[in-house]
């Protein structure tokens, strides 16, 4: 963890299925089908070089619904990592909720548990952090925290961007354009 004062550490927790990679309504079940949505890992690494801790929140009930298991997940996030690695950056923490969606859990968004999780983790507030999604869940289960909701288009995102979103959400095509902006800014 990086000290106060000018080297701090911004947080920023990003959605996986449809923000950093294709989305499927069949799951992403092997390393096969996980497929990075074009400029998402530079976007990554563009972030983590600049000082950013990034982290990943992600839903994965497809080990419930037993389509894939915890190797095939593993091999998906290590070769995340690896890319982004190989792009000079890093994904600092990946949590994933294994659960179906009736199985009662904290951690499914939209409730918040992997969110507090990752606050645990780095010891840091979540007050004011990003939170990238491509769904109303992701943005509801930062929200509730105290993030700030970042919506992407793709993925399901589109779709999304036609609901009720809460409020301050701020719309942007991909991840990299959300790098841009938190960049610039």
């Amino acid at each position: 963890m990086a000290g106060a004062g000018k080297g701090m550490d911004k947080l920023i927790i990003l959605d996986r299925d449809g923000v950093i990679n294709e989305d499927s309504d069949a799951y992403v079940k092997s390393l096969d089908e996980w497929i990075p949505i074009p400029g998402s890992i530079e976007a990554i690494a563009r972030l983590s070089k600049a000082g950013w801790l990034v982290a990943v929140a992600t839903n994965q009930s497809g080990l419930a619904r037993g389509f894939f298991d915890h190797d095939d997940l593993q091999l998906m996030h290590d070769a995340l990592q690896q890319r982004v690695a190989g792009q000079g950056g890093r994904v600092d923490l990946i949590r994933f909720c294994p659960h179906g969606p009736d199985d009662l859990c904290d951690c499914r968004k939209p409730r918040s548990g992997l969110f507090r999780q990752i606050a645990e983790h780095f010891c840091l507030p979540l007050e004011g952090v990003p939170v990238v999604g491509d769904s109303l869940r992701d943005l509801e289960a930062g929200v509730a925290v105290g993030c700030e909701p970042f919506l992407v288009r793709t993925g399901k995102g589109s779709q999304t961007e036609l609901k009720a979103l809460p409020d301050g959400t701020r719309i942007f095509d991909n991840l990299a354009a959300v790098a841009d902006h938190l960049l610039d800014n």
